[in-house]
């Protein structure tokens, strides 16, 4: 199995803070937002190589980090080409250009740079093992309108079946939210790579994620842990607040 980490983004509602240094590496309760991602997926066993994509801007910020953090898991950093906010690649660009430019034919764990967790990734790959196929990560906010032009929305059955889902609605049909934590089997990179040749680059990894439903079963994994998408001001000093206190 394969990581990929996205941290190609250049956050501007985090400005002045995230102008010179990218989101991913600013630090939360005393270690770097991509710090904690890489001790959740070093938990998973036959993971063999961590991937993170990031900018032309932020590049070399990453391999400087790079050479001092220790990991039991080979990191490789890229640079997606991209300068700007207005010519990013986005999510699903950006993991489309992992995949093509390693060749990945794998199962791939997808995490985003910003997301912040506290389950353990091995309950969601043990779903994911017994299905054999694609697996979101979701947490139950309590109430639909938290959810409202912010999150991906799912509704699930009793078999944690993935039955709808909506990328960012207005009006949310459940308090579920899709975190940026996905688990895709090798059969779903290579269907990614077939639905970007016809149909090109999704927008969103939601809208992916509605791609897979019509060609095979999608499962969510519940969780209840603290999760943190961190996108502003307040997110950030809420994360702080409660990682600090580990």
């Amino acid at each position: 199995m394969k990581a990929i980490i996205l941290a190609a983004g250049y956050a501007t509602r985090l400005y002045p803070l995230t102008l010179n240094t990218p989101k991913p590496l600013i630090e939360v309760g005393k270690k770097k937002m991509v710090e904690h991602i890489i001790h959740k997926l070093e938990e998973l066993e036959g993971l063999d190589a961590i991937h993170i994509v990031t900018n032309n801007k932020f590049y070399d910020n990453f391999l400087e980090w790079r050479k001092a953090f220790p990991s039991i898991v080979n990191i490789f950093v890229h640079d997606d080409g991209t300068k700007t906010n207005e010519d990013r690649l986005g999510a699903v660009g950006d993991i489309h250009f992992v995949v093509q430019k390693e060749k990945l034919a794998d199962d791939v764990v997808i995490v985003g740079g910003d997301n912040l967790f506290d389950f353990s990734l091995m309950g969601m790959y043990s779903l994911f093992a017994a299905r054999k196929g694609p697996v979101v990560a979701a947490r139950d906010l309590g109430d639909p309108m938290k959810l409202a032009k912010k999150f991906g929305t799912m509704e699930i059955d009793d078999s944690n079946k993935v039955v709808s889902f909506e990328e960012k609605p207005e009006r949310p049909k459940s308090s579920l939210a899709a975190t940026c934590v996905y688990m895709y089997t090798k059969e779903d990179i290579a269907e990614l790579e077939r639905h970007v040749e016809n149909e090109g680059l999704p927008v969103y990894t939601g809208d992916f994620v509605k791609h897979l439903m019509s060609v095979r079963d999608v499962f969510a994994y519940p969780f209840e842990e603290h999760w943190y998408d961190i996108g502003s001001h307040e997110q950030l000093e809420e994360a702080n607040e409660i990682f600090n206190k580990k």
